[in-house]
C-alpha cells in the first residue's frame, strides 16, 4: 500500500519555482490536495489563477521568510506529507551565505515545524541535487558517482575562499550542507518523529516552464542554459519522482539520483533543435559537433531510482521540442 495516497493533503514549498510548480500540478492531476507555499501574495496570485480549475483542492500559504524560527508552524498543520523544494538557485552571489543560510535554515525550519506541529505527517521529501553528490571530475579518467558520495570538496572550497569561491561551488555547498543537515536532524530526533525522509537528487533540470516568466530575463538558470545540456532530466520527470517518493514505501530513508542521461556538450541539443521540422522560430543556432566525439567524464549511477521508481524518462528530443515550443508560445 502506498505511504501517501490520492486525496491526501501535501504541502509544497517553493510552489512558484521551476520544479515546485510542476510538483503541484502533478499532485493535483493525480487527485491529491495541494497546499502551496510562496513568499508573497503577488506570487500567490499567479498560481491561484493557474490552478483555479481545482477549486478547494488547492490552497496557498504565504511564508515571507523561510529562515525565521517557526516560519512553517502553521503551514504544516493538517498535511499528510511535505514536498520541500524551496532553496535559492543563484550562480552569481558574492556572499556564500546568500545561498547557504536559506538553504540550511529553510530545510531545518520545516523539519522542526514538522516535528512540532505536523501530527498527521507520514513522509517528507526534500529536493536536493546532484550538486550535493558531485559535479566535478578532476581526474583524467571517467568517473561514476552514486548516492553514497557527498560533495565535501565544494564545502571545503567555499570555507577556504569565501566570497572568492566560484559561484557554482557556493551553490554546491548550499545543497550539500542543507541535505546533510536534514539527515542529521532525522538521526537526532529518530525517537520522536513519526514520519520518514526522502531526498531527491536531480541532475540539471530542463524542460518547459509553468511558473511566472513574463520575459526571457525571468527564466531560471537551467532554462537559460538549456542548450548546454549537462547531465540532464526533464522537469516533468522530476515532478513525477517527487510524487512517487510519497507513494513508494521503499523510498523512505533514501537519497535518490534522478538523471535521464549523462554529461553532454552543447552540440547534442543544438543538433536536435536544428533537425526539428518545421524549424522553431526561437532557434537560430547552427549545428554542433557530432555526438560520437563526446567523452563522458562524469556519469551517475541511477540504478536506485530505476529499482524503486521505474521511471521512463523523457528524451532530449522531447525536452528540446517542448522547451522551444514554450518559448514560441510566449512570443520569444
Amino acid at each position: 500500500m502506498p505511504i501517501i495516497q490520492p486525496g491526501s493533503t501535501v504541502l509544497v514549498t517553493g510552489a512558484n519555482s521551476f520544479i515546485g510548480i510542476w510538483v503541484v500540478r502533478n499532485l493535483l492531476e493525480k487527485g491529491y490536495r495541494a497546499r502551496g507555499v510562496v513568499r508573497s501574495e503577488h506570487k500567490a496570485d499567479y498560481i491561484r489563477e493557474l490552478f483555479s480549475e481545482y477549486g478547494d483542492k488547492f490552497e496557498m500559504v504565504v511564508v515571507e521568510d523561510i529562515t525565521e524560527e517557526g516560519a512553517f508552524d502553521e503551514a504544516v498543520k493538517g498535511v499528510d506529507a511535505i514536498e520541500h523544494t524551496a532553496s535559492p538557485v543563484i550562480m552569481d552571489a558574492d556572499d556564500p551565505q546568500i545561498l547557504i543560510k536559506p538553504a540550511v535554515k529553510g530545510t531545518i525550519g520545516i523539519l522542526r515545524s514538522a516535528l512540532k506541529s505536523g501530527s498527521a505527517l507520514k513522509r517528507i521529501v526534500i529536493t536536493s541535487s546532484i550538486a550535493a553528490i558531485q559535479l566535478q571530475n578532476e581526474t583524467p579518467r571517467p568517473l561514476t558517482f552514486s548516492e553514497t558520495q557527498w560533495n565535501d570538496a565544494a564545502v571545503a572550497l567555499v570555507d577556504k575562499l569565501g566570497w572568492n569561491a566560484p559561484g557554482i561551488s557556493k551553490y554546491e555547498a548550499s545543497k550539500t550542507l542543507a541535505e546533510k543537515a536534514a539527515w542529521a536532524f532525522v538521526k537526532e530526533h529518530k525517537d520522536q518523529i513519526k514520519w520518514d525522509l526522502v531526498c531527491i537528487n536531480p541532475s540539471f533540470v530542463y524542460g518547459p516552464c509553468l511558473h511566472d516568466v513574463p520575459t526571457p530575463d525571468d527564466l531560471n538558470f537551467t532554462c537559460w542554459e538549456w542548450y548546454m545540456a549537462r547531465c540532464w532530466v526533464d522537469v516533468r520527470d522530476v515532478a513525477e519522482a517527487h510524487v512517487l517518493s510519497l507513494e513508494t514505501p521503499e523510498a523512505g530513508g533514501e537519497r535518490i539520483i534522478i538523471c535521464a542521461e549523462s554529461w553532454f556538450t552543447h552540440s547534442f541539443p543544438v543538433d536536435i533543435a536544428s533537425r526539428l521540422s518545421p524549424p522553431p522560430n526561437s532557434w537560430t543556432r547552427s549545428r554542433g559537433a557530432p555526438r560520437a566525439s563526446i567523452s563522458h567524464m562524469i556519469k551517475y549511477d541511477t540504478s536506485k531510482a530505476a529499482r524503486i521508481f521505474g521511471i521512463k524518462y523523457r528524451n532530449m528530443e522531447e525536452i528540446t521540442r517542448d522547451s522551444l515550443a514554450d518559448f514560441e508560445r510566449r512570443g520569444w
